[in-house]
């Protein structure tokens, strides 16, 4: 359903180590700078971006959005959790953990990154 999923930044170079960390944790390999300042992650599932928006004005983060990244065990997502914080992020809710509810039983981690954008690392369990 999704090609990409691009959030803004108003510091691309902070924002960029973030990401890298955290999805570092996932396995995923270091972002790269396109030639317009644009910072990419791409996998086989789809890319994640962040960009320094085109109109010139502030970034700012979605209120009632959310942005999960898959993760294969409770394990990884703790890791990714954890470089999260060391890396400028900022734990939100509940510590990591498992979480019931209609949609089933599942492992979820949540973070702000360093502009305000809400995250998670989530695993279905079961």
């Amino acid at each position: 359903m999704f090609s990409h999923v691009m959030v803004g930044t108003n510091d691309l170079e902070k924002s960029k180590k973030f990401y890298d960390a955290v999805l570092g944790a996932l396995g995923v390999n270091p972002g790269f700078v396109d030639d317009k300042g644009r910072a990419f992650w791409r996998t086989k599932t789809g890319t994640f971006g962040v960009s320094i928006p085109i109109n010139g004005e502030k970034a700012c983060f979605a209120n009632g959005g959310t942005i999960g990244f898959a993760v294969e065990t409770p394990e990884q997502a703790d890791a990714w959790h954890a470089a999260g914080v060391a890396n400028g992020g900022t734990a939100i809710e509940n510590p990591p953990g498992i979480r019931k509810g209609a949609a089933g039983e599942m492992y979820l981690a949540y973070l702000r990154d360093p502009d305000g954008n809400k995250i998670c690392a989530l695993k279905r369990m079961g």
